[in-house]
């Protein structure tokens, strides 16, 4: 509540694996650059550097904006807010009530946070209500209206809104989705990347949604006419005419992100850009791209800066649009994730993260934190006909999935996020995650980590889930208290046991990280459904967003990511000198892409289980629980396998840099066993559900 506290976040005590090429949880990483240069503003001196292209901007393409004063009341209203102590979510529900008569209810009136929905959401109240942004651009022509909405950081997350002034985003296409008949062309616009055509271009081919339109990248000085170059010479098909733009002390270049098909042989997708500036004016006064004005912002005390750290897409050909940024911009694999790892049931899809290899020494976490020169685009693409990635494509068309940012204390953000949601009813939800992710209570838990025969564990469980501490689902009451537990307890039970049984609650974090943090931050984490990996000695939280952009529930739309990454301090085991800090640390959290697929299926099937109910169409609601209960299943069986492949990884390290050549290679052999018991489940629930969708009411 109020201003959040930050974490104190130790790791575990692991050696670092290699950072030469290996194989783990299914994947083929690639050594991550621990080079990076500062990211650049347009007024920054130049840095030499292997790579000119750093993060910039994302520009969302939206149906609608309020007036720039309708969302500066909202601001200020959010600060008055802000300033104010309140002990609880009801006490914070009265005082947001309670500015109404000062403030009044800007942008969408007075919300129930009992009715909160994610669907037909202001995108830029979302942000403002929910993650502490702020507008700090404005732009306007003669048909469109633009706003930049940033975090507390200038350097940081740069997002550009445009939507017309007077029609959606579905007007622009014709009811099926498909392009509609010819339209007249409007007058050509003082600012061509804030134009009405584009709006209409990228609506025609990504079915009438709104969406991210372009990803925006910084570029060097003088460095820009090389990119036209690459692109002119290698794929000519995805460079608009008239390009670079000009403006002052600006150039501007924008080509198509995809073709339709195979890089060269198929036509170009004319929906999503990828877009290059070049600052050559040190001093030009705009807010991200020219016709944006800057515009005077507050941010209350409880907001976070964000940093962008990799930007995700949905394509047909991922190997095209990876051979597409190596020919241009010289971008190169890093991490491939297989069929093993991101598979939920029948859903299964294939992943590479590519990026640049940026050139300054990032000498410490703060430096991590805030560098936006180390870009990162992990590309998804589908290997079968059902599932998130399948649908995006076959409802959407290709394009960006969701924009993933970096921020200081995860756990705070998401705690902040879901306290103002709750207490105005706006602002951004997050996935659920199913709590055995987390941690759950069976007998044989209680016998490895309490040392209890069968039988006495077997009593235990029985008696605690008849006091209702534990439910049905081998779940523990997160706020379970030792004397409740310690009164249902069969006699002859330690009270030590009561240690374990409370620790159940977030059991497998535990096993990850130990006591390097608290029951207070473990509880936080499982509150908030973040997600933790541990690579080496560095740590990731990510947590993922609702769709966001959304008209009606169920549609495929794009979403939001945050993450922390905690990194390792490295020394020279020979010198003592620090070593740089790793670019990425913490990977991309390959044990929680399992997670993320199986947690989309499972608020897919939980929603429809729901209206099914609600429409009192029991056979629908019994096959889609019986869909929420495999997909939990699997992931209820992945996780301990997941948790030995990590365990065989951390050993399999020790023994490398120990110089263990035979122990290195006994750990190599187990993580492999686990890489093929992870394929066996995969394989095992892409042929249940295939049985249960063979099996599904007419109606499903």
């Amino acid at each position: 509540m109020g201003q959040s506290r930050l974490l104190s976040l130790a790791l575990v005590s692991i050696f670092l694996l290699r950072a030469t090429e290996r194989t783990f949880l299914g994947a083929r990483q690639q050594p991550l650059h621990y080079l990076a240069r500062r990211a650049r503003s347009c007024s920054a001196p130049d840095t030499p550097a292997m790579s000119s292209v750093s993060f910039s901007h994302v520009h969302i393409y939206c149906d609608a904006l309020k007036d720039l004063a309708e969302y500066k009341k909202l601001e200020e209203k959010l600060n008055a807010f802000g300033r104010q102590p309140f002990d609880n979510v009801a006490a914070g529900r009265d005082a947001w009530l309670a500015l109404a008569s000062t403030h009044g209810n800007p942008v969408t009136g007075e919300r129930d946070p009992q009715k909160w929905t994610g669907h037909k959401q202001d995108v830029v109240e979302q942000m403002l209500v929910g993650l502490g942004w702020r507008v700090t651009g404005f732009g306007q022509t003669a048909s469109t209206r633009s706003v930049a909405v940033t975090s507390s950081d200038n350097d940081g997350v740069k997002f550009v809104i445009t939507a017309h002034q007077d029609k959606s985003m579905a007007d622009f296409a014709s009811a099926d989705g498909h392009p509609a008949a010819k339209r007249q062309k409007s007058e050509k616009e003082a600012f061509d990347h804030l134009g009405e055509s584009h709006l209409e271009r990228f609506s025609q081919h990504q079915a009438g949604r709104q969406g991210v339109a372009v990803l925006g990248f910084q570029v060097n000085s003088g460095e820009l006419d090389g990119i036209v170059a690459k692109y002119a010479e290698k794929h000519p098909k995805l460079l608009p005419p008239g390009m670079p733009k000009e403006y002052p002390g600006v150039r501007i270049l924008e080509v198509y992100a995809y073709y339709q098909g195979e890089k060269g042989t198929t036509e170009v997708d004319c929906g999503t850009m990828l877009r290059f500036v070049e600052c050559s004016d040190q001093n030009v006064d705009h807010s991200v791209l020219p016709g944006i004005e800057k515009v005077p912002a507050t941010f209350d005390p409880s907001s976070l800066p964000a940093y962008c750290d990799h930007w995700v897409s949905n394509v047909v050909s991922r190997r095209g649009f990876l051979d597409t940024l190596e020919d241009t911009l010289g971008f190169s694999p890093k991490v491939d994730f297989n069929a093993g790892v991101v598979a939920a049931g029948e859903a299964q899809i294939e992943s590479t993260v590519t990026g640049n290899e940026p050139g300054t020494f990032i000498a410490n976490e703060q430096i991590a934190l805030k560098d936006q020169s180390q870009v990162y685009l992990p590309i998804n693409n589908a290997l079968s006909e059902v599932g998130h990635v399948h649908l995006y494509l076959q409802e959407i068309g290709q394009g960006v999935q969701h924009i993933a940012s970096r921020v200081a204390d995860l756990p705070a953000l998401v705690q902040r996020a879901n306290d103002w949601r709750r207490m105005t009813g706006a602002g951004v939800s997050f996935l659920s995650i199913p709590r055995s992710y987390y941690g759950s209570l069976t007998p044989k838990y209680l016998h490895k980590v309490a040392g209890l025969d069968d039988d006495m564990a077997q009593r235990v469980v029985a008696s605690l889930k008849a006091a209702g501490v534990v439910d049905a689902s081998d779940i523990v009451d997160l706020d379970v208290s030792k004397e409740k537990i310690l009164a249902a307890l069969p006699e002859g039970c330690d009270e030590e046991l009561v240690v374990h049984i409370r620790r159940a609650r977030y059991g497998n974090l535990y096993a990850l990280l130990r006591d390097n943090i608290g029951e207070e931050t473990y509880l936080r984490i499982v509150r908030n459904n973040v997600l933790v990996d541990v690579q080496g000695e560095d740590l990731l939280m990510q947590i993922f967003t609702s769709s966001i952009l959304q008209r009606a529930p169920g549609e495929e739309a794009p979403f939001l990511e945050f993450i922390q990454r905690v990194c390792s301090d490295r020394k020279d085991p020979v010198s003592g000198e620090p070593r740089p800090i790793k670019a990425g640390c913490g990977g991309f959290g390959i044990r929680n892409f399992l997670t993320l697929f199986l947690s989309i299926e499972v608020s897919k099937a939980t929603k429809a289980r729901g209206e099914a109910e609600a429409a009192g169409n029991l056979g629908l609601s019994r096959y889609y629980g019986s869909m929420v209960d495999a997909f939990t299943s699997q992931l209820d069986e992945s996780n301990p396998v997941l948790t030995a492949i990590s365990d065989a990884m951390t050993a399999e390290g020790e023994a490398l840099e120990a110089g263990n050549g035979p122990e290195a290679a006994k750990w190599a052999e187990e993580k492999a066993r686990g890489q093929q018991k992870l394929q066996e489940i995969s394989k095992k629930y892409k042929e249940h559900m295939r049985s249960l969708r063979e099996r599904a009411p007419v109606e499903a």
